[in-house]
């Protein structure tokens, strides 16, 4: 049961370093004037997945706690941070269904919308150290 959350977080995490490599492609052409080819819709499925998976996980993550340790953010700063993680992640999937939806010349939005997608990976892969240190306490009781 305690597997699930850190597989499916990590893996969401490695999807999301392909998807920040398929957004740097569309940086370089749209803010360094270089020819690259964006794999646009590509880049749009993944990170919505990715952005679900993780919303999902921090769900998943508060109920697990709440559930088997009848607590609320027990995890210290790992609980925290996921949910920092909630806004910055509703940010990046509203800004990028808008920019596919909507589709025209822009500069600002799309920098936006990395930097703070950037910023959530920065603070997903953070995860993975104090999620190590809550699986140690709690799952295995070190």
């Amino acid at each position: 049961m305690f597997l699930i959350h850190p597989v499916l977080q990590g893996c969401a995490i490695l999807l999301s370093l392909y998807v920040a490599a398929l957004g740097i492609q569309r940086f370089l052409a749209l803010h360094l004037k270089q020819k690259r080819r964006f794999l646009w819709k590509r880049h749009v499925t993944l990170g919505l997945i990715t952005m679900v998976v993780w919303l999902a996980g921090i769900v998943g993550g508060v109920s697990a706690v709440r559930f088997f340790w009848h607590g609320f953010l027990l995890t210290g700063q790992h609980g925290i941070t996921g949910l920092i993680l909630i806004p910055f992640i509703i940010f990046g999937i509203i800004s990028g269904l808008y920019m596919n939806r909507k589709k025209r010349k822009r500069l600002a939005l799309p920098l936006l919308h990395g930097i703070n997608n950037i910023f959530v990976i920065l603070l997903t892969l953070s995860q993975i150290y104090t999620g190590l240190g809550v699986y140690s306490a709690f799952v295995l009781g070190n």
